[in-house]
């Protein structure tokens, strides 16, 4: 079992309804960085990875309109939190902590 992070749009993760980032609006933003390609050991347009430097990581689109992945380090948080702001979306764990950035560039996370 894994700890689950959410980009999302939606004020809750779990939310059943809200504002969603469609697979398309994904697809097209996944193809402009160039830190994310598609999964080479998983076909479909909802598996990706995130590769920086040696490491990396995968990322799902989900039908219910968000991306997620399991248990990221502290860089691919930061990662997760960019991409969250490039999407004008929010980055969520799984109990609806909220990361961010802060003026310097840190990554604070804040539970609500």
């Amino acid at each position: 079992m894994g700890y689950d992070f959410h980009i999302t749009r939606k004020e809750f993760w779990s939310d059943e309804d809200g504002p969603s980032i469609s697979i398309d609006e994904w697809i097209s933003y996944a193809n402009s960085d160039i830190d994310i390609q598609p999964d080479p050991e998983n076909a479909g347009n909802e598996n990706w990875i995130v590769v920086i430097g040696s490491e990396s990581w995968p990322l799902w689109w989900s039908n219910c309109g968000e991306i997620y992945t399991k248990n990221p380090d502290e860089l691919f948080i930061k990662k997760l939190v960019s991409i969250a702001k490039s999407l004008n979306a929010k980055l969520l764990g799984d109990n609806d902590e909220i990361y961010f950035f802060d003026s310097a560039g840190a990554v604070i996370e804040e539970r609500r």
